[in-house]
């Protein structure tokens, strides 16, 4: 996450918690489930969840806490989160390497501030790990606030259905994204 960004809003702890109900507008999180979201421990999410409360950003549901669509600055913030990227491309590209050999990497829909496409990332590679790779995907989850939505090919698998012009693979070519990593020169 972004070291400045952190330090205007008062930590990293209170970006991701602001992330997290900024982008999922309707959502009612319960306290454990905002500390579970964020990867925070419970007492540092009761903490931040006050201080937002307090602000006014968010407000109390029965079940939880919930965005506050009427608060003033909301636009302001929104926008200056989303333009602040808490996670650079490199930073995507080593984390998931972790999981396996990555070939192809792209990015579309969050990431690009783009809602309407069918993935926000495409993972190709071999030898992947698929625990491994939920465990990076939750967390950069995490410090974006909002659940990814992926999809993951061995590269066999990937160009049999490119080569068989795949609905899901077609969609995802050829909708708004970045080529982050590209070592099948699609």
């Amino acid at each position: 996450m972004s070291k400045s960004v952190s330090h205007i809003f008062g930590g990293e702890a209170k970006v991701k918690i602001m992330r997290l109900f900024i982008f999922n507008p309707e959502v009612v999180f319960s306290p454990s489930e905002v500390a579970h979201r964020a990867q925070e421990r419970a007492r540092r999410a009761w903490v931040e969840l006050r201080i937002l409360l307090k602000a006014g950003l968010i407000k109390r549901r029965a079940r939880g806490f919930i965005l506050n669509p009427f608060y003033l600055y909301l636009p302001a913030i929104e926008n200056f989160l989303i333009d602040a990227a808490p996670i650079t491309e490199q930073e995507i590209i080593r984390r998931l390497s972790k999981a396996g050999m990555m070939k192809l990497i792209l990015i579309s829909g969050v990431f690009l501030h783009n809602p309407d496409t069918r993935a926000d990332i495409l993972i190709v590679g071999d030898h992947i790990k698929n625990s491994k790779l939920i465990s990076v995907i939750i967390s950069i989850e995490a410090e974006l606030g909002k659940e990814l939505r992926y999809a993951v090919f061995e590269t066999v698998d990937f160009q049999y259905r490119l080569g068989i012009y795949d609905k899901l693979i077609r969609d995802i070519l050829e909708s708004d994204h970045k080529k982050i990593l590209n070592k099948l020169s699609i």
